[in-house]
């Protein structure tokens, strides 16, 4: 093994704790319930003391994880991250108090109404050995007044007639039926119908979650996220995902588990960027790169992830947002773009980072640089960071530029799970991976450059311009000939196999385990992540120990309830995709839903983007919330601000879902101002949230209220509010927006009846889903109408109904469309199929399900 310097020592020893130091000194020690005080445990989750062999998991300059054998050590089962958790060793004692109803069972292997068989069947034992072994035969027939009586009736013979035996095996038999149908209706029940046999109200469950939501832990949780740099793939990322591992467990979550894989993955050179002027020599500087947040802890270099090595020089070009159109406007006024240097701003009419240096690679340039400029996100916005929110001077925005609409995860296996072995394609003609370099700066640094250019080249109309101070009111374009020579040289450590892993945890769902409903958040950042991802993590680890709390009291969702914990997302979306390609055909037949959550909190104005399946669900659960700072309800504030569920893009863990897996997918926060988020920088810390973005962590408690109440929506009710009539609308809406677009921009010659086949074959969809939908009003008017009570015939039903609307965004990737298959998929075939134009149907909906990532 290599024990050679970490990466980033090279700028400063990076404080990754000791796992003692991650659970005892973080100020979640001292909470109750996830308190983990008992040192065995703690080496169980981290596997090994990482302060004694922290260079034994280095490889290349980032982590090792623990080997296989120290992972199955028979002497240490749990050791090694995810090692599953069951049952107590002393399983005979815990079978025996469950029995006596002292203790509640942990294991969620069976259910609820299996733990009931199991304690009737152990009691009847124990009544009919007790029946077996006592002769009621010998019980005498009673004799009084049998003189009188048989002085009156002729006798009848002793082997007719009836003894207590056979009356009290007939009366048995009465009670064993009897007892039999009581479990026969016990089963059947579903938990959530407030019948007979139901444990917990369902109404009930939700009051707790919403009163057990502390604030306070999130914070702490927050603290420590945002106490070490975790950039993916390293060993602040691993160490991170072992204490997030250890909240699972103190959340009482019934499994525990990991995946890893091994992926390429970049990380910048000790001494290999550079960015300089170096012709003319009166003009010769260099940019100082890196941030200075006064912080005291080791901070991730400036750089683009997945960005190409090299070392190249040429004449410097502005060119604005670096769009497309921007290009062809150099090209237009005779500024020549090959072998230059450009340098753009961030934002703007091409918002993608990966999109802007593609569009410089095609115009021939050799290289890239971003910048953050004021007019965007800094002083010009309001008050800089330490007075305001908002970007200071010196602040880099690091990022992928991966072209992930071409590949998402890891760009090498495509399709595949990098497993070690996976056969993988060269990164030399990958089409995800720009062939030039890139760098990212702050507008500090690219002030110097943008006065280099003053006089030189064209003179930019005012949308051009941007609001670095002391640049000038007119800007200039640089000029091939004429502009200076810059430097700029971006050596990278690319690994092809770097270890990622993911943690998962899960409550197993009591009726339908089978069936999940995924919660996922990624913890890798570009720095300390105080929003993106801190947020969203530090609230998920408070949802799951909500959750954890009821579990703590026998509650049990009916289906199962799975969080998960990515590395790598801010590369490629890595982690999550290479776990949705190793588990893609049990993900689609047995996922329900994906909740996503991100950047959690950087304001106040709540907002959703997600499949139209969602919708009443969504508005459902609003209603039940109040604003915290005005007297309407959530649903009051997205409606009068007109707000709508906006559709997916390709941003975060829920493209693999939605787009490969087709798992009905949703994301959602609390955003503030336009780019008033810090983005990817160091100075986005813990006392920069609090201090300018939720001091009293307010929209974080009522961000976890939201979260926990989505994921009641779908796990504990009987029929699943996911809405077939809800999407049917949403696509009608846009065919809609598509047909007045196209009447605005189509020649004298367009014809609206080309728009005839596809609204029909909405129109029959939208008849198919509300006669889907009419189900459930039969199986409330047949459950509750008859007191809560549910039989099985129903129940296979309801639960074959909630599977097909898990069922309907899967089908639609790839469902095929001949008749023959029709019968075989169900609803979605049933819903979708149209006699007349079937493949009209589908190609607009699969063309509509790919549009949210294109």
């Amino acid at each position: 093994m290599s024990d050679e310097k970490h990466l980033y020592d090279a700028f400063q020893d990076p404080p990754i704790p000791t796992y003692e130091e991650a659970t005892s000194s973080h100020p979640l020690s001292r909470l109750g319930p996830q308190e983990t005080s008992d040192d065995a445990e703690r080496q169980g989750l981290l596997g090994h003391d990482l302060a004694a062999e922290s260079n034994s998991r280095r490889r290349n300059g980032y982590y090792h994880p623990p080997s296989v054998q120290s992972v199955d050590d028979d002497d240490d089962e749990d050791s090694g991250l995810g090692s599953p958790v069951r049952a107590s060793d002393d399983a005979e004692l815990r079978l025996e108090m469950e029995e006596m109803d002292i203790l509640d069972p942990e294991s969620a292997e069976d259910g609820r109404s299996r733990r009931n068989r199991g304690r009737f069947s152990k009691r009847f034992h124990i009544i009919t050995s007790s029946l077996s072994n006592f002769n009621l035969s010998r019980i005498p027939w009673p004799s009084f007044g049998f003189e009188w009586l048989t002085s009156r009736v002729p006798s009848i013979p002793d082997e007719y007639r009836p003894g207590w035996a056979l009356i009290a095996r007939l009366m048995g038999l009465i009670l064993i039926i009897s007892l039999v149908y009581f479990l026969v209706v016990s089963e059947v029940m579903p938990y959530g119908t407030g019948g007979f046999g139901q444990p917990f109200n369902p109404e009930w469950v939700r009051q707790q979650a919403l009163q057990n939501v502390d604030s306070r832990r999130i914070q702490d949780n927050l603290q420590y996220i945002t106490s070490f740099d975790h950039v993916g793939g390293t060993e602040g990322s691993y160490v991170l995902g072992q204490w997030i591992e250890g909240q699972f467990k103190t959340s009482n979550m019934d499994t525990y588990t990991h995946d890893e894989y091994f992926v390429y993955m970049n990380y910048p050179k000790e001494g290999g960027r550079r960015v300089a002027i170096v012709d003319p020599p009166d003009k010769a500087w260099e940019a100082k790169l890196e941030e200075n947040p006064q912080v005291h802890k080791a901070m991730t270099a400036a750089f683009h992830g997945l960005s190409a090595s090299g070392n190249v020089t040429g004449p410097l070009i502005y060119a604005n947002y670096g769009d497309a159109k921007d290009f062809k406007r150099l090209k237009d006024g005779e500024i020549k773009v090959e072998g230059a240097i450009v340098l753009m701003r961030y934002y703007g009419t091409q918002p993608d980072r990966a999109m802007k240096v593609k569009a410089a690679q095609d115009a021939g340039a050799a290289g890239v640089l971003i910048y953050s400029d004021p007019a965007d996100d800094g002083f010009v916005k309001g008050k800089a960071v330490p007075y305001g929110r908002w970007r200071p001077e010196d602040s880099v925005q690091r990022g992928s530029v991966a072209l992930t609409h071409m590949i998402a995860g890891d760009v090498l296996t495509p399709g595949r799970p990098s497993t070690k072995d996976e056969e993988r394609m060269s990164k030399d003609k990958n089409p995800a991976l720009p062939k030039i370099p890139s760098m990212p700066l702050s507008w500090r640094d690219a002030q110097k450059l943008l006065q280099s250019l003053k006089g030189i080249g064209e003179e930019l109309p005012a949308d051009w311009v941007g609001g670095v101070p002391d640049v000038g009111q007119k800007w200039f374009s640089g000029h091939h000939d004429s502009s200076p020579k810059v430097n700029l040289r971006n050596e990278q450590d690319e690994v092809e196999k770097q270890p990622i892993t993911n943690v998962f945890g899960s409550f197993v769902g009591i009726e339908d385990k089978a069936k999940k409903i995924i919660i996922g958040n990624h913890r890798d950042s570009w720095c300390f992540g105080a929003a993106d991802p801190g947020s969203g993590t530090a609230v998920m680890l408070e949802v799951a120990r909500v959750l954890g709390l009821l579990r703590a009291q026998g509650w049990r969702p009916l289906r199962t309830i799975e969080f998960a914990s990515w590395d790598a997302e801010e590369y490629n979306m890595i982690g999550s995709t290479e776990h949705v390609e190793a588990n893609m055909d049990e993900l689609r037949a047995n996922a329900i839903a994906y909740i996503n959550v991100d950047v959690g909190v950087t304001g106040d104005k709540i907002w959703a983007n997600g499949s139209p399946i969602f919708q009443t669900a969504w508005l459902r659960i609003l209603d039940r919330l109040m604003d915290p700072h005005q007297n309407v309800t959530l649903k009051e504030l997205w409606e009068r601000d007109n707000m709508r569920m906006g559709a997916l893009g390709a941003t975060s863990d829920y493209v693999a879902f939605q787009d490969m897996a087709g798992t009905s997918s949703i994301e959602f926060g609390f955003s503030g101002p336009e780019h008033g988020d810090m983005k990817h920088s160091c100075y986005e810390s813990f006392e920069w949230l609090k201090q300018h973005i939720d001091p009293d962590f307010t929209y974080h408690n009522l961000l976890a209220q939201i979260w926990a109440l989505l994921i009641l929506e779908l796990a504990q009710e009987p029929i699943m509010p996911l809405k077939l009539n809800d999407y049917a609308v949403s696509l009608q809406e846009e065919v809609q927006n598509l047909m007045s677009w196209t009447e605005t921009k189509g020649s004298s010659s367009y014809d609206i009846a080309m728009f005839q086949p596809l609204v029909d074959a909405l129109t029959v969809f939208a008849t198919r889903a509300e006669e889907f939908h009419q189900w459930d009003t039969f199986w409330y008017n047949q459950v509750y109408g008859t007191g809560g009570f549910e039989t099985q015939a129903v129940t296979l039903q309801r639960v074959a109904h909630n599977a097909k609307m898990g069922l309907l965004e899967t089908h639609l990737l790839d469902l095929p469309w001949d008749d023959g298959d029709k019968e075989a998929h169900g609803v979605s075939s049933v819903l979708l199929y149209s006699p007349t134009t079937p493949n009209t149907t589908y190609t607009f909906i699969h063309a509509r399900t790919h549009a949210r990532t294109c």
